[in-house]
Parts: structure tokens; sequence; C-alpha cells
């Protein structure tokens, strides 16, 4: 959207204008005036400027025999406790463990390997 169309459609939605009408309006898409307002939107929280992004879970495959070691190793809480969350998937003779934790668990298995 244009820069100058931009604080128009900020002013209009301030105004209790709708994201439908706004893109009707302006012949442009709902998610072009959601960008236009996003810092407006009631769900919108300030991030700070050199704040880590938060550590979202990830889930990885890991070998039956890598599971079975680790599980007779020395683990912090929140590694066994992953381990014992994973979900077993059956591959011919073996088995795969899949296991959803954030990266700093997954780091911690895999230095412990």
């Amino acid at each position: 959207m244009a820069a100058d169309k931009t604080g128009a459609v900020r002013t209009a939605y301030l105004e209790n204008r709708s994201i439908t009408a706004l893109a009707r309006d302006h012949g442009v898409s709902r998610g072009v005036i959601r960008t236009a307002v996003a810092d407006l939107l009631p769900d919108h929280t300030a991030i700070e400027k050199d704040a880590p992004a938060p550590e979202l879970p990830i889930t990885l495959d890991m070998p039956g025999e890598v599971a079975d070691y680790l599980r007779t190793a020395e683990l912090e809480p929140a590694e066994r406790a992953a381990l014992g969350q994973g979900a077993t998937v059956r591959r011919g003779q073996g088995y795969t463990l899949r296991v959803t934790a954030v990266p700093a668990v997954h780091r911690g298995l895999l230095a412990r390997c």
C-alpha cells in the first residue's frame, strides 16, 4: 500500500472502520490492511528491540538406538521429560523416537551423545 494512503487507513481504522470495509474501499486485500494497522490490532504485543525471540518447540526424529542410550544416561529433567513424551515410530526391525521440545533441549540431548 502506498505510504500516503497508509495514514488514512490507520485513521479510519481508529475510527472503528472494519478491515473488510477498508480493504474494499481501497481495492486491496484484508492482509494489506492488517499489515498497515498491525501495531493497532488488539492482539499486538510490542517486542523489545534487542529481546531474544522465544524458542518454539520443534519435532525431531532420533534413531531408536540413540534413544535407548540416552535413557540410560544422566539427563536434565527437561531432557528426560522430552524423551518420556516422545512418540515411537516403528521402522522395520527398529524404531524412531519422535521428540518434540525446544531447541535447547535437543542441543542438550545431542551433546550427551
